[in-house]
């Protein structure tokens, strides 16, 4: 397998796994879940999931690491999400081509339309957290049938 996708890539594999949570992951999380209003199923998604780096998947697909999501959150603060600033939301991860991905406090996931954050453009891509693990699924899936990834 190694040797099909460098040839059918042009560079060797590189590391793509989804990580257990370990006990430092789950405190990570349950921390975040005191300092910010953040919906009930990102805190059970860390709860078993350490983080999630696809990076050989099209540019690559990351679900930040609880750690990673709550020092974001310390040093950067939240993510506008709506036009009046009203609504914000924390980046959960990236693609490997610069996009963020954020979720709303009502479970949404939104995808920046740039690399910046200071004043993102931002579209929905997932009503919830499942369905945006859904769609990341999907993605894996068609990458592994045909080698393109989709546009999420």
């Amino acid at each position: 397998m190694t040797g099909e996708f460098e040839r059918r890539h042009g560079f060797p594999p590189g590391a793509n796994e989804v990580r257990p949570a370990s006990r430092d992951d789950q405190a990570a999380a349950r921390t975040l879940a005191q300092v910010s209003l953040i919906p009930a199923d990102l805190v059970t998604f860390y709860d078993s999931i350490g983080d999630v780096t696809w990076a050989d998947v099209g540019n690559g697909y990351f679900l930040d690491p609880a750690s990673d999501v709550l020092l974001r959150l310390q040093e950067y603060g939240v993510v506008d999400l709506g036009a009046d600033q009203k609504v914000q939301g924390l980046v959960i991860g990236s693609n490997g081509g610069g996009l963020s991905y954020v979720l709303g406090p009502d479970g949404s996931v939104h995808r920046t339309r740039t690399a910046s954050l200071d004043e993102p453009e931002l579209d929905k891509v997932a009503d919830d957290l499942r369905q945006f693990l859904e769609l990341l699924e999907r993605a894996l899936k068609r990458f592994v049938a045909d080698g393109e990834p989709g546009l999420l």
